[in-house]
């Protein structure tokens, strides 16, 4: 295993899904019981995330962020060419890069466990990358990214704007402008209400959703809120180094990018890249 530094910057997300003073003292105790020095603390997005010249100044080798995938995208790409490592820790709602670097329930003491046992290393896993940035955990395109609306709702606890917004959102995946691959032999013409693209070591793979009735339509919703699309009807799409997206109807496509909205266009292009920076990875150990 790939010696990791016990010196550590730790950057957290007071909104995020699991996090609170109880999990956040937790988390310190493990660090602590690791044999690790926390020598710098950011509350983000309050304060701004430090940049490769702060974490340098403060001795610091390690990133750990403890947040959703949000908060560890945004961080990630704020420190990309410095010569440290970041930490993804699992303190959001879905955690798919925690998932990806360390197993699927693996909880922040048992990380810290592994690295304080030596069973951590350095990876440089593939992400995507577009003209709106890099994606650690995925991309989301098509109407069917409305859901993300219900979503925020859910997490101000806002009963009235969620069940607005889930009626929307069931009209729109149905009805609003689809989205269809272009440039490989992926799929059906007409488009997709949903088309999910995930990094992979052997490419993107890309999978198109579908739904014949307002019920399929809603169960994609809920799949959605919960971030597993494998039940639902799809058509797999393959994997490729590069994948261009188009809206047939010519209009802007709804976008997530590891589970944050951006404002896409009615064409779109990702590749399939190695990430700028270390990420601590302790999947190993399982």
């Amino acid at each position: 295993m790939t010696e990791i530094s016990d010196t550590i910057w730790l950057v957290y997300n007071e909104a995020s899904g699991s996090n609170d003073e109880r999990s956040l003292a937790e988390l310190e105790e493990a660090i602590a019981a690791a044999g690790c020095e926390i020598v710098g603390r950011t509350c983000f997005p309050d304060d701004p995330a430090p940049g490769p010249s702060d974490l340098d100044a403060a001795g610091a080798g390690v990133l750990a962020i403890f947040g959703g995938d949000g908060t560890i995208s945004s961080v990630i790409r704020g420190v990309y060419g410095w010569g440290g490592a970041v930490l993804p820790l699992p303190g959001g709602t879905m955690n798919l890069l925690s998932r990806r670097m360390h197993g699927d329930d693996a909880m922040p003491s048992e990380i810290l466990a592994r690295i304080g046992r030596g069973k951590a290393r350095k990876t440089r896993p593939s992400l995507i990358r577009s003209r709106h940035g890099d994606g650690l955990t995925g991309v989301l395109a098509g109407p069917g990214t409305e859901w993300n609306e219900v979503r925020e709702a859910m997490r101000e606890a806002n009963l009235l704007e969620m069940l607005t917004s889930t009626t929307e959102a069931i009209a729109w995946s149905a009805n609003g402008p689809k989205v269809a691959c272009r440039d490989v032999d992926c799929g059906r013409p007409e488009g997709y209400a949903a088309i999910t693209i995930n990094p992979e070591d052997e490419g993107l793979h890309v999978k198109g959703y579908f739904a014949e009735t307002i019920g399929d339509y809603a169960r994609h919703g809920v799949a959605l809120l919960q971030h597993d699309f494998r039940n639902g009807p799809h058509d797999d799409l393959g994997r490729h180094e590069t994948i261009r997206l188009v809206c047939p109807a010519g209009e802007p496509m709804g976008l997530l990018i590891d589970g944050e909205p951006f404002d896409g266009a009615a064409e779109e292009v990702f590749r399939l890249v190695p990430s700028e920076i270390d990420i601590v990875t302790t999947s190993d150990a399982r």
